[in-house]
């Protein structure tokens, strides 16, 4: 690929030209709508889901153009890079192999000429294993008893990911095993949990590829010792996924059992890895986990081998381009018409503002061309009476709206108003993306809908394990495609370190002060100071 900055190359600026012309009023929304076969030239299916952009504000000049951009970048080539085990992280240089986690190919991935997938069948097969063992109640707690709870510890990418995806499929949880999440190291959210549970049947998932974590940490050691305080034997209640080695590895610290991250898996791509394999085989049992994992593999694979101009997630990346890049569109959101998907959203954000959010090419070089967009959302119709004010009235921004086509609860069919509830979710799906894209013309200027705002429509067949598994890919698909667009490495996460590197010093303060009551914060910033006065004093 080319070393130029996106700025720099010749088809960047055709696109900044083009964009002018798409701001003319005969380019509005509500004109561009109305051409023929305007839905069949701008949607497309492609493992099992249908993706419509035909209310992007896009003609076909400009999908040409955005082609163009592609094939420039060799985001194809790209991508086959990186599942091949290219170590296509060159900050780290480490492979980015996070579609290995769900591969049932028998064709081997190598990796400084070692063959990774004989370990990664390794690790699906001892989850299974030992999912089963849990569900057979071969394995208990320290007084006998079967595990009713799991708990997982871990932050980030260590549970957003698996938290979607329990979340989604929770009509599958048929194990008598309720999942919990102790993700902030605010004490509240730990209590909240331990009030949920009983320690006698509860499991301890500690997350965490080096397991030096400090809130994962910090954490583990409270359910550590909450637990010997209760009589019973952590050793007998405690499950880590770590890396090979780590703190969390050790034969000096024996736990139920450890199961082996990767270091050529980041974090937030993580869930179809042992991070989500286990918690979820437990709460869904394994066969669930895999129908999963079959339908990440199939979007993983069109993403691999369709051409550009059918690819879902290379469309969808060009768009988001389009509307940043050219359009000036700062932020989008994401509004699934299905409460399953809720968490959806916290995890797309880390995802892509996590990967994408850089302010440097991977060669070290600044951006000349802006990166990322603030993603944001809530389920419809719900967003509808928050958010959408501001969507069709004040400050625009694009919207992918998610439908399903059949709810996962089919036997409710009340009908309101001559409609069930799901016939009116799909008539608020319907008209809300209409409705931003035409506006509407009134001479009081505060009931004036200008339209013109963009928006995808994508559509699941149903809320399957492989539904979602789709949509996991496809979105982690879009975020690398996007990357590769602008020159950025999307599997390094730099910008988190500075915060834990400000932390370690305060907390130092802190431990000061917890060991010698007479100590002064005299010696750091005075803001700051004043802050632990306050959180010593007990009041401001």
């Amino acid at each position: 690929m080319s070393c130029k900055k996106s700025g720099d190359i010749p088809i960047w600026k055709k696109l900044l030209q083009h964009a002018d012309i798409m701001a003319r009023s005969e380019k509005h929304l509500k004109n561009l709508i109305k051409e023929k076969e305007r839905l069949e030239k701008f949607s497309l299916k492609g493992a099992d889901i249908f993706y419509d952009f035909s209310r992007q504000r896009v003609d076909e000049k400009t999908m040409d153009l955005l082609f163009e951009l592609a094939e420039t970048r060799k985001i194809k080539e790209q991508f086959s890079s990186m599942v091949s085990g290219k170590k296509v992280n060159t900050t780290e240089n480490r492979a980015a192999l996070h579609t290995a986690s769900r591969s049932f190919s028998d064709d081997p991935v190598f990796v400084d000429e070692k063959d990774v997938m004989p370990g990664v069948r390794r690790v699906r097969y001892d989850i299974k294993k030992f999912a089963s063992k849990i569900h057979e109640k071969k394995i208990t707690g320290s007084t006998g008893k079967p595990f009713k709870h799991v708990v997982v510890i871990g932050i980030g990418g260590s549970y957003l990911g698996t938290e979607f995806v329990s979340c989604a499929l929770s009509v599958f949880a048929n194990k008598n095993l309720e999942l919990h999440f102790l993700s902030n190291v605010d004490i509240h959210n730990f209590g909240q949990v331990v009030s949920r549970i009983d320690p006698e049947t509860t499991m301890w998932i500690v997350i965490s590829k080096s397991y030096t974590t400090a809130e994962t940490k910090a954490n583990a050691k409270l359910a550590f010792e909450f637990m010997k305080e209760k009589g019973l034997d952590p050793a007998k209640h405690f499950v880590t996924v770590t890396s090979k080695g780590s703190p969390g590895d050790d034969p000096a610290n024996p736990v139920l059992c450890s199961f082996h991250m990767f270091d050529f898996i980041g974090g937030r791509y993580s869930v179809t890895s042992a991070v989500g394999g286990l918690p979820l085989s437990l709460y869904l049992g394994y066969e669930i986990f895999e129908r999963f994992l079959k339908g990440a593999e199939e979007m993983d694979n069109h993403a691999k081998n369709v051409p550009l101009h059918k690819n879902l997630p290379v469309i969808a990346s060009l768009i988001s381009i389009w509307n940043n890049n050219f359009l000036g569109f700062e932020t989008g959101a994401i509004i699934p018409y299905a409460t399953p998907l809720c968490k959806l959203i916290p995890h797309v954000q880390q995802l892509y503002m996590e990967s994408n959010g850089k302010s440097v090419t991977k060669e070290g070089d600044s951006l000349n061309a802006p990166a990322g967009v603030i993603v944001f959302g809530e389920p419809g119709t719900n967003a509808q009476h928050s958010f959408f004010q501001l969507a069709h009235q004040g400050r625009p921004f694009p919207i992918d709206f998610i439908g399903v086509i059949t709810p996962q609860y089919e036997q409710y069919q009340c009908k309101s108003k001559g409609v069930t509830n799901h016939q009116e979710l799909w008539a608020n799906l319907i008209s809300q993306p209409l409705a931003l894209a035409i506006g509407k013309e009134n001479k009081n200027k505060a009931r004036y809908f200008p339209g013109n705002r963009p928006s995808s429509t994508i559509l699941l067949n149903d809320l399957s394990p492989e539904s979602v598994g789709r949509l996991l890919a496809f979105y982690e698909a879009k975020t690398v495609f996007e990357a590769f667009i602008l020159g950025i490495n999307p599997f390094d996460q730099f910008g988190v370190e500075l915060g834990k590197k400000i932390v370690t010093d305060i907390r130092s303060e802190i431990a000061a002060k917890n060991e010698k009551k007479d100590h002064k914060f005299d010696k750091i910033d005075p803001i700051a100071g004043f802050y632990l006065d306050t959180l010593f004093s007990g009041s401001s």
